[in-house]
This record gives C-alpha cells, structure tokens and sequence, in this order.
C-alpha cells in the first residue's frame, strides 16, 4: 500500500472497501459464469446480482 492513500484514509475517513467488494463478487460471476454464450449473459447476471 502506498502512503498517499493512507494518508487520505485519515484525512478523509474513506476507504476502497465497498469498491473492492463489488470487484470481488464480480470476480465470482465471472469465475461461475464460463459457460455462458455472450457477454449480454454476464452482464445481465451482474445486474441481477444488485437487483437493478
């Protein structure tokens, strides 16, 4: 980690948790969904994934 951003955390109180999160499940789409014909697919299971 680098110093820059820790120094933000304590000057904002911000962390990249919440986008790491979204990285991780993802990541776990992706890695489920190896058998699907299109990127449309993955997509719309992503979407179903936050319910949008």
């Amino acid at each position: 980690m680098a110093l820059p951003e820790i120094i933000a955390y304590f000057d904002n109180r911000t962390t990249s948790g919440i986008v790491e999160g979204i990285n991780n499940k993802l990541k776990l789409i992706k890695r489920s969904a190896y058998g699907f014909r299109n990127f449309k697919n993955y997509k719309n299971r992503c979407l179903l994934s936050w319910a949008f």
